[in-house]
């Protein structure tokens, strides 16, 4: 079987939907193949844990609830053993399969997604204890919108996440464009609230958690836009994590 037969079956239009190339008559392939789209689900299972993550901790500001506060601190463990599973999973398939190609790319671009799915899951737990320490305070009406930004990061998580499961690089390519604008937010937010804390310093501890939620929410942002470049590299190849953004404010 030449090189360019054995990548055809986990071709992204391939593992999008779990099926088996009816090309391929190699057994060990074919099992190797459904490995992967076993490492895929188990994937995205956590990026579904990790995207309830920011949206319980977003919620649980706004609505300086303890039990989400709670929830979001125990969801962590789950995403820590779901990342440990997926690593062990990829790496032993590099290790026993030696892929080639579009299927090392997939598993290359699984372990680096799985390590920003982690993250996004720490950037939650962050504003949730944010939310816990401040469940005390009279909530006040300060110069920033943290659903508004909760949202916005959430979509390009969830964005990032359906141009995995497509194998959509036009869709990872929109959630990089996405990234421009909660950065822009995010520093709107810095100011507004650095004027807070000059202004009403009695409104500093909360002016201050905000300036901290907002630069999480922004750090979650750039872990979607990673996996979002990751997306890329594993459907097209091409590598595109030092680029810059030349969009102008």
């Amino acid at each position: 079987m030449h090189n360019t037969e054995i990548g055809r079956c986990f071709e992204p239009h391939c593992i999008a939907t779990h099926e088996v190339d009816p090309r391929e008559t190699d057994l060990p392939r074919i099992h190797f193949h459904l490995q992967l789209a076993a490492l895929k689900d188990k994937l995205l299972a956590m990026a579904a844990l990790s995207q309830q993550a920011v949206e319980s901790a977003v919620e649980a500001w706004l609505q300086r609830d303890p039990s989400l506060c709670q929830y979001v601190r125990d969801n962590e463990t789950a995403i820590n053993t779901a990342q440990r599973e997926v690593d062990d999973m990829a790496y032993e398939l590099l290790s026993r399969e030696q892929p080639m190609a579009i299927d090392l790319r997939f598993i290359l671009a699984v372990i680096k997604i799985n390590a920003d799915l982690e993250r996004i899951g720490d950037m939650a737990v962050s504003i949730a204890i944010r939310a816990l320490d401040h469940l005390d305070h009279d909530p006040v009406d300060l110069p920033v919108d943290i659903a508004g930004m909760g949202a916005f990061a959430t979509r390009m998580i969830r964005s990032a996440v359906q141009s995995l499961l497509d194998g959509d690089a036009l869709l990872a390519e929109s959630v990089r464009e996405m990234d421009d604008e909660i950065d822009r937010m995010n520093r709107v937010a810095i100011t507004d609230l650095t004027k807070v804390i000059q202004e009403h310093p009695e409104l500093a501890d909360q002016a201050l958690a905000a300036i901290l939620i907002s630069r999480n929410l922004e750090r979650i942002a750039d872990h979607a836009t990673n996996i979002a470049t990751d997306v890329i590299f594993w459907v097209r190849g091409a590598d595109l994590r030092h680029q810059l953004s030349m969009a102008v404010d």
